[in-house]
């Protein structure tokens, strides 16, 4: 009995101890994150992806092409098929002379030991980001780089939702197809994906490029106006409210995972009432089990207002993606949910273009005629079972 109660206790102590943790190192964090600025408007060219085979078979011909560098920082990297194709691709240039620097995060790398050593061996520069570190372990081992950027030669820059795995190109038959958004960016913004870029490299390598002039050559200018807005765990529910408050007629929100919090939910019911036909996609069937369970609270009061729940069915939907009135696109590697609203470093890019995204709208609504859609019916009949879930998994809701 004594036992016992020695190792309740000493749970409770760790889970406390962990409480404690999160909730001071998330004040601090917050409280020195600079005021939301808005990102400046940069002419450039866009090109759209939906298929990872497509995507990739573009990226390792920019990669062919590469004379100077490739930074390329994932927050998924495996050691699988396409990421073996990759990770030659890489060696092969760094052995051509190219400044290759390649950067996954702390908790997506997957790469083995002998590969780290072989990648080093060619002369590709790899760094780890968001490792867990004191004072705070576990607030920090939550933090993730969850950024996907690839500049090649200042040239060329990739943004969006992919990681590198087979997964992304419908390979695992656990998740079959992959439905996923990424942009590859010609002009203005690639300098902004470049700063990022070594912000991320600096902090991670302690190698400051950052203020290096030969990586942020006069662009030449798009035709299309966009901006790349970055966040450390901060702004992005900003601007979701932003983009959710500017709806006038139609709101397209893709996001494999739909924790939005009381606040986006309250915009989300009030844009709904105002007559904004709003429509959310996600997936049927989810890559985390407490997941879908964090969703579910919030579909029955967003329903009732009005709002279409869309479950997509064939395959995985990894697609993060905001439409406004067909008007302004956002597309990136920010989830709807309070992870990437509150912990982790993101990236995304919205495009003003009426034209351009009406391929997007093409893809968004074959992905809704892959979706079924919730109703209350299916709310109601949800076993005890699944109602337990919904409540674990809305108490760790700050984590997903």
């Amino acid at each position: 009995m004594n036992i016992l109660l020695t190792v309740i206790l000493f749970l409770l102590a760790v889970i406390l101890l962990f409480i404690v943790d999160f909730l001071i190192a998330r004040w601090i964090h917050h409280k020195n994150i600079p005021p939301f600025q808005e990102p400046p408007v940069r002419k450039s060219d866009v090109e759209f992806f939906a298929r990872g085979d497509k995507l990739f078979n573009h990226l390792f011909g920019e990669i062919e092409a590469a004379e100077k560098h490739i930074h390329m920082l994932f927050y998924i990297f495996r050691e699988d098929d396409i990421s073996k194709k990759m990770l030659e691709k890489l060696k092969d240039k760094a052995r051509e002379g190219v400044d290759v620097r390649l950067m996954v995060d702390f908790m997506g790398i997957r790469i083995s030991r002998k590969g780290k050593k072989a990648l080093k061996e060619a002369g590709v520069k790899l760094a780890i980001t968001n490792k867990p570190k004191f004072p705070f372990l576990f607030y920090s081992a939550n933090q993730r780089n969850h950024r996907k950027i690839t500049v090649i030669d200042s040239r060329i820059a990739y943004i969006g939702g992919f990681n590198v795995g087979d997964e992304y190109l419908g390979r695992d038959p656990e998740f079959g197809p992959w439905r996923d958004y990424h942009l590859a960016v010609k002009g203005e913004g690639v300098n902004d994906l470049q700063n990022q870029f070594l912000i991320d490299w600096k902090r991670a390598s302690s190698e400051d490029l950052v203020h290096d002039e030969s990586f942020y050559p006069k662009q030449p200018q798009g035709s299309k106006g966009i901006q790349i807005f970055p966040s450390d765990g901060a702004h992005v529910e900003d601007l979701a409210l932003r983009m959710i408050n500017k709806a006038e007629h139609k709101l397209i929100i893709g996001s494999p995972y739909f924790v939005p919090g009381k606040k986006v939910k309250d915009a989300l019911i009030k844009a709904a009432k105002r007559g904004v036909d709003i429509r959310v996609i996600m997936p049927k069937n989810p890559d985390h089990p407490l997941v879908i369970h964090a969703a579910y609270p919030y579909f029955r009061t967003l329903i009732e207002a009005g709002v279409d729940i869309h479950m997509y069915f064939q395959g995985f939907y990894h697609s993060k993606a905001i439409i406004v009135d067909d008007k302004i696109c956002d597309i990136g590697t920010a989830n709807f949910d309070k992870r990437s609203f509150y912990l982790n470093n993101e990236v995304n890019c919205l495009i003003y273009d009426e034209n351009w995204i009406e391929q997007v709208m093409v893809q968004v609504n074959e992905d809704l005629n892959r979706s079924d859609l919730v109703t209350i019916e299916q709310l109601n009949q949800r076993s005890f079972i699944k109602r337990t879930k919904e409540a674990l998994a809305t108490a760790l809701a700050p984590l997903m």
